[in-house]
Parts: structure tokens; sequence; C-alpha cells
């Protein structure tokens, strides 16, 4: 359907044959049979009209990324390259009507009293769209709903140096993506649960630091991974810098040693211990706090957790010296220092401080896998880890057997028992695998 100033000038339509069966469910939802295709041209066969019709033109859709990305990945499989500058309905109307929660053609044929004749269908849901930018129009103003389609197609604008295709070519789901620069140095590596939206704010005028600006300047080839989901995401991410340590990443680089504090017995009263961290520290009812890069992120911890709950830095052995803590002689420490809080209270307030940073045990007799969906979306994933530690991600049972019989050895990391404690938080028992193993 072509449109000049508003107005329907020209409509044109085909099936396609796909070259395979179209399955039971999408020709309910289409209402396009096998058979209505069977002798309808291919892809290839109309791939010159399609081209001419759509050249030199502004490409609209409700949910223009998914049709788009259809006649590119087919122009594409046929050797051949496409691009056009892009407007979405679906983000048009999250844009200028903020205030509704749902923006599928559905709700805004209900919401603009509009007509759909073949809903599902190419030609009817594009006959939606003149009348639905027209409400638009009427709702807001042209000229509002012009400034809108600029500022997106302004947001989606790169850098000379980068290819100009690469805002047409980034996929809109999880994954991590990898900035290089002049030579291939790998600069930097990131993660979003939506790459095109985050890879395209890099280096959006409106949206850029100082320090994304000139990361912005450097970068010349911008490659990702697909995964299936947001966790398949965060450990990649976190392997990945770890491994390759690029230069602009300064979170999630690989540590040294990890340290936890630990409570000792003293001969007056418990005292919190920096020591190295331990795998054994995560089994039953090992009593460990952390964890902790540095010496001095753990004693500034433990000094903050100190100073909020009046705790003596002297009885903890943070301060030096004789007679009262300068927290007891400020107001500050509630007198275990000079006897006016027995031992055995500051031990019991010490530990309730604590139990914010104190490091979960394990919860399963062994290693457990996570389900996550590929990134194809045909099957899913097993996110093996064990006591907290991302072992690796297998695809059968062939590969999770490998991954269990070369994982011992590993040093404990932060950010992986970060990520899984709070993804074992909120997962469904459904998608948890125990290899044969029952939980606690």
């Amino acid at each position: 359907m072509l449109l000049d100033d508003g107005v329907v000038v020209e409509e044109w339509s085909s099936l396609v044959n796909p070259c395979q069966r179209i399955p039971p469910a999408i020709q309910s939802f289409t209402g396009i049979t096998n058979e209505m295709v069977a002798d309808a041209p291919t892809f290839d066969d109309l791939r010159s009209e399609v081209r001419e019709r759509l050249e030199g033109r502004l490409f609209v859709a409700h949910n223009a990324r998914f049709d788009y990305g259809f006649v590119r990945s087919e122009f594409r499989r046929a050797g051949e390259k496409f691009s056009a500058p892009v407007l979405c309905t679906v983000r048009l109307s999250r844009a200028l009507f903020a205030e509704h929660n749902r923006h599928n053609l559905d709700a805004l044929i209900e919401r603009w009293s509009l007509e759909c004749g073949q809903r599902h269908r190419a030609l009817g849901d594009a006959a939606v769209l003149p009348g639905l930018l027209a409400a638009f129009e009427g709702a807001v103003g042209a000229e509002r709903v012009q400034q809108v389609i600029e500022a997106s197609r302004f947001e989606s604008r790169l850098p000379p140096h980068l290819p100009p295709d690469l805002a047409d070519d980034l996929p809109e789901g999880p994954g991590v993506y990898l900035f290089r620069g002049e030579g291939g140095t790998l600069l930097y590596v990131g993660k979003s649960r939506n790459l095109r939206s985050r890879v395209l704010d890099h280096f959006s005028a409106g949206h850029r630091s100082g320090k994304e600006a000139k990361l912005g300047s450097q970068v010349r080839e911008v490659e990702w991974i697909e995964t299936g989901g947001e966790l398949g995401a965060l450990l990649l991410e976190s392997r990945m810098v770890k491994e390759l340590a690029p230069t602009a990443n300064r979170r999630l680089r690989k540590s040294v040693g990890v340290l936890c504090v630990r409570l000792h017995e003293s001969d007056v009263a418990l005292r919190p211990c920096v020591e190295a961290l331990d795998a054994e520290f995560l089994d039953g009812d090992a009593e460990a706090y952390g964890p902790f890069r540095t010496e001095r992120d753990a004693r500034r911890a433990l000094e903050g957790k100190a100073r909020e709950a009046g705790l003596c830095l002297k009885l903890m052995g943070l301060e030096q010296g004789a007679g009262s803590c300068f927290g007891y002689q400020v107001g500050r420490c509630r007198g275990a220092c000079v006897g006016k809080e027995p031992p055995a209270l500051h031990d019991a307030r010490l530990r309730l401080a604590l139990a914010s940073l104190r490091l979960r045990a394990w919860p399963f007799e062994g290693p457990v896998g996570i389900r996550e969906r590929a990134a194809d979306g045909a099957g899913t994933l097993l996110h093996v880890v064990d006591r907290w530690q991302h072992l690796g991600t297998a695809q059968d049972e062939g590969e999770v057997a490998e991954l269990l019989r070369t994982s011992s050895g590993r040093s404990f990391d932060p950010d992986s028992y970060r990520i899984v404690a709070r993804c074992l938080e909120r997962l469904p028992r459904r998608d948890l695998v125990m290899f044969g193993r029952e939980e606690h």
C-alpha cells in the first residue's frame, strides 16, 4: 500500500509460496492454507517488483522490525542488500500516548474505532495504518507526530565510521555485544535485553555521557551474540569480560583472589577476620560474609555496618589503642569496650548487622541446570551451575556430562554468585534440573 501525503495512491498484494508446509497454527491464525499458496510465486519471483515498490520510500508497519527484518533476510538469502528508513507504529503509539499500557494493533483498532477487513493478513493490517496515523494527528497534531517520527529516526543514525545498515541488522532480543576499535582491538563488552536499543543508545547524543561519547568515537566494528534470555546474556557478559579483558570495561574484571569475612572467637568477643573465600564456606551452616575483591573493600564494609549498628570498632579489631574506642567518645558505640554492653549482646548485634552480607549456602546436593530458551527459539539450553558458579551452557546431555567432568578446580567468581543467586530467587521450579539428586 503506497501512501502519499496521507492519501492511499496504490495498493498491491500477493500470496507467496514459502516452499515449505505452513504449520496448522499459522493457517488458523492467518487463514492462509497450503492449498492457497501452492501455485503462488516465490519471493525470488517477486523480488524485483518488491524492491521497485519499496526503494526510496519510508517503510511503515506495526511492529515494523519484524516485517522489515523478514524482507531484508529474504533479499539477503538471494545475495542482495536492501535497506530503507523504517517507521514502527507500535513505537510511535508508545511515544505519543505513554499513558496507555497496550499498543498492539487490536488494542489500537478498538481505541481509535478503526475498521480492519482481514486481520492478520498483510494488506488487511496495512489498510488500518493510514487511518491510525490520521487518528494520531487528530489527537496530538501533525506537527507533534512529525517531531516524534524525526526523533525516532535520529536515534537510529550511526556515526559515519560504522556500516550504515548496522541499525537494521541489530536484533531486538537479549544478548551480548562487542565494540572493536582500530585493528580489531576489543574496547567494550556489554549486555542487554534489547541489543538494538542498547547499542544505538551508545551513539545517541541524547543518551551519551562523556565516557560513552569517547567510546562511540573509537568504535569501528560491532559484533553481537544472541542469547535465549537475560540470564544467558548476564552469564556470557561476565565470562567474556574476564576472558577477553576489554579496555573500557572495569566492572566484572577478573579478580586476583576473592575474599570474605569470617567471625572468630577471641578472648573477649567475636572478631571479624578477612580471609580467602573457600568453596566449603558455601556448604551447610558455614558462616561467611561477602564476597569482596580486596581487603580494603571488606574493611570498608565492616566499618560501615559497625557505625550503622553502633558496634565497637575496637572490640572488632578495627581500631587500636588503649581505653575506650573513638565511637564511644562521640556517642556512637554502646560501650562494649568499657564493659557497659555485655560481649554476648555485642556478638548478637554484630551477626545481625552483617546478616545482609552473609553468603548463601548452596541449597542443593550437587550441580543443577537452569533451563532457558535457545536464541533461535528452537528448544532450550541448560546453564549448568554448582555452588553458585556457572560451569557452562549445554545443549544436550553429552555437553552437560562434559561440563560436569571438567568443572573441578574452578575458582569462586563473585559475579556468577550474584547472578545465579538472583536468578534462583524467582526461578520457576519447572525450569530447574537436578541431575538426579534431591534438593536439601
